[in-house]
């Protein structure tokens, strides 16, 4: 099916009214892996992924699960920007909310969703769970450097889960190593939700779908596609040590409910349909291999989601000519969509073609104002161009960026090496600091932070910041 450019206008507009909405304020002992960072970071940084939970950040995809979620949490009366949406680079289907300010979503869940009904559903039971109150206990006890070992036993249990419905014992076992350090008693406090707390989520889910005008009948998909999965291991799994009780209750429970609701055979909007399978397509083309990529989307199939699965497919298999002239077939078809000149500019900075990627990025920030994440790729694509001309630019345009994006490691280490070449040794310390403090790594930031402290002056905003990351308290690891 072709996408004519006025669909694809529909989808851009919204996407400029949320220019100055990017702020990540979440903090997390944990290393954030880019989907879309040249190909030496990601390596680096799936290295280090064994020391925390995989991390994702794609402008496009955030883009659209803030679209999403933020009728939701209005319905629900969240405050604005309370919940930040996190994304976890794993296919599985999985969803999980650790305390009132973060809601984790897995790769999966989009990926596995055919239509946008279905994300707006699980982001509808999870905000219940958070408007309910249901994670006191566990906001109490998740705080700080706590957090991602909550989060570890929370995926610990996912496992034990999973391994019990595929029958691979050696998964199961693993989740159960995941959890066994946190105690019997933290378990149950920390994974268990009261199966009343489960019903009230499911309730309040069908009241926000409605208030938005948004149809249960994705939500009911997705319980029902869990509730098969479940069904033939149900009596092997402890429904207490599960996130979730089993989910072919819930879904009998909710099914006649969901079915009187007055917008349950009312259609996902177009564009919000086309933003959903061209996000669907890039991830799986960013996370599967290129022939698991083709199988998906054949030669055939000439959707503009197709065609931008295969392009980035090329653009990580293929030489950077030919990726270039796949993407430059998508702009000539939707030439004010800011993604397409985003996977244009990576494609040549990871081909090698730094000075030749700002041009792009420069085109996607002009339709797409103050993203945070095209100023940091436009800053890395300056940085990397190893032109002395266009130092001072990049490090005006990633000061700009990180104040919006705050954790962005990526953004700080191409400052760094900006303000080291500009000769701002205690700015390079500083940034440096400030991205080993992103990774969750405060030693090392606190080295480069005293550093940095010696060179500037006294009470000055850069010496503060330098303080603050002095100031934090390293988690002290208990030996038994």
């Amino acid at each position: 099916m072709q996408f004519k450019n006025n669909a694809l206008k529909r989808v851009i507009e919204p996407v400029k009214s949320q220019a100055t909405k990017f702020a990540r304020n979440f903090l997390i002992t944990a290393t954030a892996l880019s989907l879309v960072v040249p190909n030496v970071a990601i390596t680096t940084a799936q290295a280090q992924q064994k020391k925390g939970l995989p991390l994702v950040r794609d402008a496009e995809t955030e883009d659209l699960l803030r679209e999403y979620a933020k009728p939701i949490f209005r319905a629900a009366g969240l405050p604005a920007n309370q919940v930040e949406i996190i994304l976890v680079n794993d296919k599985s289907f999985n969803a999980f909310v650790p305390d009132s300010r973060r809601m984790f979503i897995n790769l999966g869940v989009i990926m596995d969703a055919k239509t946008p009904s279905e994300v707006i559903g699980v982001i509808a039971h999870e905000t219940g769970h958070i408007a309910g109150n249901h994670l006191v206990r566990m906001r109490q006890a998740a705080s700080n450097a706590q957090i991602m070992s909550v989060i570890g036993m929370i995926l610990g249990a996912g496992a034990m889960a999973a391994g019990a419905t595929t029958g691979n014992s050696s998964i199961a076992r693993g989740g159960a190593a995941a959890v066994s350090g946190g105690g019997a008693l933290a378990q149950r406090n920390f994974l268990s939700y009261r199966r009343s707390e489960e019903s009230a989520a499911d309730q309040a889910a069908l009241r926000y779908l409605d208030r938005v005008g948004v149809s249960a009948k994705g939500m009911l998909t997705t319980f029902e596609r869990m509730a098969d999965q479940a069904l033939f291991s149900a009596q092997y799994v402890d429904p207490y040590a599960l996130s979730h009780p089993m989910p072919r209750a819930r879904f009998n429970a909710l099914q006649n409910k969901a079915q009187k609701n007055r917008h349950f055979n009312k259609k996902d909007p177009e564009r919000l349909q086309l933003k959903h399978d061209m996000v669907k397509a890039k991830l799986l083309a960013f996370t599967s291999h290129k022939n698991s990529v083709y199988r998906a989307y054949p030669d055939k199939d000439k959707s503009l989601a197709a065609q931008y699965a295969r392009a980035i497919a090329s653009m990580r298999s293929d030489k950077v000519s030919k990726a270039v002239r796949k993407i430059d077939a998508l702009i000539a078809k939707a030439p004010e969509y800011p993604y397409f000149y985003e996977i244009k500019g990576q494609a040549l900075l990871e081909g090698g073609k730094p000075k030749a990627a700002i041009a792009p990025f420069r085109k996607a920030l002009a339709l797409y104002p103050g993203n945070p994440h095209f100023e940091i790729w436009l800053g890395f694509a300056m940085v990397a161009s190893n032109d002395q001309k266009y130092l001072k630019e990049a490090k005006s345009i990633l000061t700009r960026a990180l104040q919006k994006d705050r954790y962005s490691m990526n953004g700080y280490a191409q400052l760094a090496i900006a303000n080291a070449r500009l000769g701002d040794v205690a700015g390079a310390d500083l940034a440096t600091a400030q991205s080993h403090m992103a990774r969750g790594d405060i030693r090392s930031a606190q080295r480069y932070a005293k550093r940095a402290q010696k060179k500037l002056k006294v009470g000055t905003p850069a010496w503060q910041q330098a303080d603050d990351i002095l100031s934090v308290k390293v988690p002290q690891v208990r030996r038994r």
